[in-house]
C-alpha cells in the first residue's frame, strides 16, 4: 500500500494522477473482513480490482510547462487545483 497517495504530489506541483479511490478500496476490503469473521474462507473469495479511480489535474502545473489541458478532459476531472 502507498504511504502517499499518488495525487498528493499533484497537489504540491505534479501535473496529473489517475488512480483508484482508496477510500472506496478500503470500505470494500471491510465487507471482506466481515465475510472471514462470518465463517467464509478467504481462498474461496474472489480478488477484487478497482471498480473507482479518481482523476486529478494540476492547471497551475499545466500552465507553468505550457501544456493545454482540453476541457473534455478537465470535465472528467473529479478535481482540479488551479
Amino acid at each position: 500500500m502507498l504511504t502517499t497517495p499518488p495525487a498528493h504530489y499533484v497537489s504540491i506541483g505534479g501535473l496529473i494522477s489517475y488512480e483508484p479511490d482508496y477510500i472506496d478500496q478500503y470500505q470494500r476490503a471491510a465487507g471482506y473482513v466481515d465475510r472471514i469473521l462470518k465463517g467464509e474462507k478467504p481462498s474461496d473469495l474472489p480478488v477484487q480490482a478497482p471498480t473507482k479511480y479518481e482523476l486529478v489535474i494540476n492547471l497551475k502545473t499545466a500552465k507553468a510547462l505550457g501544456l493545454p489541458v482540453p476541457d473534455s478532459l478537465l470535465a472528467r476531472a473529479d478535481e482540479v487545483i488551479e
